[in-house]
């Protein structure tokens, strides 16, 4: 592909992102509802080879799927109650102390939380207006969720023959290219969320693990959000470490905090040098500058969502320039 026309391909995503942009609860549905796709075909294929229809595949996987998400809750939810009431105790012996270290430095931190206390009650009006409109975000998530839900299960029912009606619409040239077009993203989307959740299942298990051995509280929930960090890569393995040291660090002290951070930062190295390109494969081992740079840009176009999906698309839009040959044709999709 040459340079200009590959800048070419760059302005059209770009007005097509901000055109989207109005439109962004649709359409962040839909590709969520996509990605949800991705990781559920296989399993619904598999059922359907063994002599079930695509209707049944549908049921059984989504059915599958409640009951883990329910099975997760119930999991979670008990271990997480007990150890907040530990956690509470833990943090009140540090506030303690940290209040000891500012009388010794001669720092007034009564005085400092005083002031806090005076400028939130002169912002009391923006933090109501602030408190409003995170009401209607989550009302915009919890019915773009619903959608994204809905739309899976339409597409793992019957997407390949949406798909092909849709292609059907344009002329046979065209036709032909963007089958082949939507089959490879939908390949790299594929290959992306599996990859994800398995190098994220390896990282959350090792780290629940040293958490759970150093009697760490709230282990488990903290390796399910070590899990939900590497959907948002290099920033959400920072974060989920991040919590973990200073949970550690609140409840065990600053020489278990530490022991964290290197088990963290052990695991991270292990999936960056080992595990991730094995899973991963070369298609979609991004540099990790390129993978910043998206996740700011979506950030900034669709929020914390654009931020979570900005990886995966970077993927897509990588892997369909990197099958232009310079003559225009395209190589084969690798599965």
């Amino acid at each position: 592909m040459g340079p200009w026309r590959a800048l070419g391909w760059v302005g059209i995503a770009a007005v097509v992102l901000y055109c989207l942009s109005y439109v962004g609860t649709v359409v962040l549905s839909i590709i969520i509802g996509i990605f949800i796709t991705a990781l559920l075909h296989p399993p619904a294929r598999w059922v359907v080879r063994r002599g079930y229809g695509r209707g049944a595949a549908t049921l059984i996987v989504f059915a599958g799927g409640l009951l883990l998400g329910v099975g997760l809750f119930a999991l979670l939810v008990p271990p997480t109650v007990a150890s907040v009431t530990e956690l509470r105790t833990s943090v009140d012996r540090v506030l303690e102390e940290f209040h000891g270290l500012a009388a010794y430095f001669g720092v007034d931190d009564e005085q400092l939380l005083a002031q806090a206390r005076q400028w939130l009650t002169q912002r009391e009006q923006q933090i109501t207006t602030g408190a409003v409109t995170g009401v209607r975000i989550a009302g915009e998530i919890i019915i773009g969720a619903v959608l994204a839900v809905i739309l899976a299960v339409y597409f793992v029912h019957g997407g390949d023959r949406l798909w092909h009606w849709l292609t059907g619409l344009f002329p046979t040239p065209a036709k032909q290219r963007l089958r082949h077009t939507g089959a490879l993203a939908f390949s790299v989307i594929g290959r992306y969320i599996r990859g994800v959740a398995v190098v994220g299942a390896v990282d959350a298990f090792f780290i629940g693990m040293a958490l759970w051995i150093l009697g760490v509280p709230i282990a488990l929930p903290l390796a399910v959000l070590t899990w939900v960090g590497a959907f948002l890569p290099v920033v959400g393995a920072f974060l989920a470490g991040l919590l973990a040291a200073v949970v550690a660090f609140v409840a065990k002290g600053w020489l278990i905090a530490l022991i964290v951070v290197g088990v963290t930062v052990l695991v991270q190295q292990l999936e960056g040098h080992v595990l991730a390109p094995q899973i991963y494969g070369k298609a979609l081992d991004l540099p990790g500058a390129v993978i910043l740079v998206a996740i700011t840009v979506g950030s900034v176009v669709f929020g914390i969502a654009g931020a979570f999906l900005a990886a995966p698309v970077t993927s897509v839009i990588v892997a369909l320039l990197s099958q232009e040959t310079p003559g225009g044709a395209s190589t084969p999709a690798r599965g």
